[in-house]
């Protein structure tokens, strides 16, 4: 069963930009697992598997109303200045199997919030987790597989896209950042199959059809090496003669991008994505063409 969580967090010592990091970011999730179970932690920090968990990178909570404009979509990577003691924060961390999840239940029932957790050389108090979807706060909700497959729609043809995160996929050893049909979605079916029990067969990806996009690249230099990807929006539609049991499963595939992420780095930030409606796409003119 797939999982978006929100852990929203103080620091009680100023967070400085070199600790807000990718790489700094996964270090924390795996403490925070081995504090529970210390041999998935360290299976988890060692595993080059396909990894069943995705992680954003640390957010400020915005009190400004106009950041919360329905436009506004792509969340931030990096930071310039320390981010001060004291100011609310929020995380998220997206579980795709209910393995994982179980072993870490007793961290989330049993959260001390006068517990320190260190990211880098600050100390941070886990306030509260969010599992239920919340009215500004679009990136935490739960579902089951079946309810994911069950409540897709089998005639909904606009599959709109926000990559909120640089999104990039390796294709021959290297990184390709333009959000193909073949990248997301394959993206997307892979994971599904890994962790799903419904698996997903003959999907007609060659269907889907870029119709508008709003993207551009953005470059992130805090990990080994300079990493590029793209965010933006992008919509895609469905075209053709298609059964209704092959919309459906597309429109599964386009939920589940919510907990899956795509593309690459995933598990340190990067390839955050989710399905939008279409009245929150972009103002760019959406009626169709064809």
């Amino acid at each position: 069963m797939p999982y978006s969580l929100i852990l929203n967090l103080i620091p009680q010592s100023p967070i400085y930009p070199e600790f807000l990091t990718g790489r700094h970011n996964h270090a924390l999730f795996l403490t925070l697992v081995s504090s529970v179970d210390k041999a998935l932690g360290d299976y988890l920090h060692t595993s080059n598997a396909d990894k069943a968990f995705s992680l954003s990178p640390l957010q400020v909570q915005q009190h400004d109303k106009s950041h919360h404009h329905k436009y506004h979509h792509t969340l931030q990577c990096y930071h310039q200045r320390p981010i001060p003691a004291g100011t609310p924060c929020w995380w998220r961390i997206s579980l795709l199997d209910d393995t994982l999840f179980s072993k870490l239940t007793s961290l989330w029932l049993n959260l001390n919030p006068k517990h320190s957790w260190h990211l880098g050389s600050a100390d941070l108090r886990i306030t509260s987790i969010l599992g239920t979807p919340q009215s500004i706060q679009p990136w935490t909700n739960a579902c089951s597989y079946t309810q994911l497959y069950e409540q897709a729609s089998d005639s909904d043809r606009n599959l709109n896209f926000s990559f909120a995160t640089p999104t990039a996929f390796r294709q021959g050893g290297y990184d390709n950042v333009l959000p193909t049909r073949e990248c997301v979605f394959n993206s997307l079916l892979s994971r599904w199959n890994k962790y799903s029990v419904i698996e997903l067969s003959n999907v007609p990806i060659e269907s889907i059809y870029p119709s508008l996009f709003k993207i551009h690249t953005e470059v992130i230099d805090n990990y080994d090496s300079k990493f590029i990807g793209c965010v933006g929006e992008i919509k895609y539609r469905i075209l053709g003669d298609m059964e209704a049991i092959a919309i459906k499963q597309i429109n599964a595939l386009a939920n589940f991008a919510l907990y899956a992420g795509v593309g690459r780095k995933t598990t340190m930030g990067m390839g955050m994505t989710r399905r939008l409606m279409s009245t929150n796409f972009s103002s760019v003119n959406t009626e169709s063409h064809e």
